[in-house]
């Protein structure tokens, strides 16, 4: 049986300055490296089969920490990037705000009707990383595998794995250097749960 670890990228200058970092070229803030090291620190004691990151310079640093650490390779996997909003990339909350009127209001009360020409919505993401997921456990039977992701795709993983609709994604927290695990239940089911201390 496939058990994956779900690991948030470390904090970055962008989650700092209340920015939306998106697809841009953002690496880790000082403080994020050492979260990741201690996610390596925490994981130090599992056996891994390979490493997945989304291709985004933020998830690929973390990754390449956690590699050095565990001594497993890791390899970039598009179904786990960041979601696709273009026009707000690398502006703060405000300047959305600003720019683009009701957009961001409508991002925040209503997650599960946002819908814009020429970008993703939770639905798409959730999509794209479920099937990631399945092509995970297709290809590694019986090996633990250990995802670096960001909050959305995150986010969108918990609620598929939970049966929750995506109007519930406000409700899902998980923190820079976050780690989930999600494994397969006796009864067959795939359950995701947040790693203890």
């Amino acid at each position: 049986m496939t058990k994956i670890y779900l690991a948030r990228h470390g904090i970055t200058p962008a989650n700092r300055e209340n920015r939306f970092a998106g697809r841009t070229a953002e690496g880790l803030h000082p403080d994020g490296v050492e979260q990741i090291r201690q996610v390596g620190a925490r994981l130090q004691g599992e056996s891994f089969g390979g490493i997945f990151c989304g291709p985004l310079q933020r998830t690929v640093q973390s990754a390449e920490i956690l590699s050095a650490m565990l001594q497993v390779p890791f390899a970039g996997l598009d179904g786990f990037n960041e979601i696709n909003i273009p026009h707000w990339d690398g502006l703060t909350k405000d300047e959305i705000r600003q720019q683009y009127g009701e957009e961001y209001p409508a991002w925040l009360a209503a997650p599960h009707l946002f819908r814009l020409p020429g970008c993703e919505t939770i639905k798409e993401v959730q999509e794209r990383a479920v099937a990631a997921i399945d092509t995970l456990n297709a290809e590694h039977p019986k090996e633990n595998l250990l995802v670096v992701s960001h909050l959305i795709v995150l986010r969108s993983l918990v609620l598929f794995y939970r049966n929750l609709a995506i109007r519930d994604f406000r409700s899902i927290r998980i923190d820079n250097g976050s780690i989930l695990c999600l494994a397969q239940t006796a009864d067959g089911q795939m359950k995701i749960e947040e790693l203890g201390s």
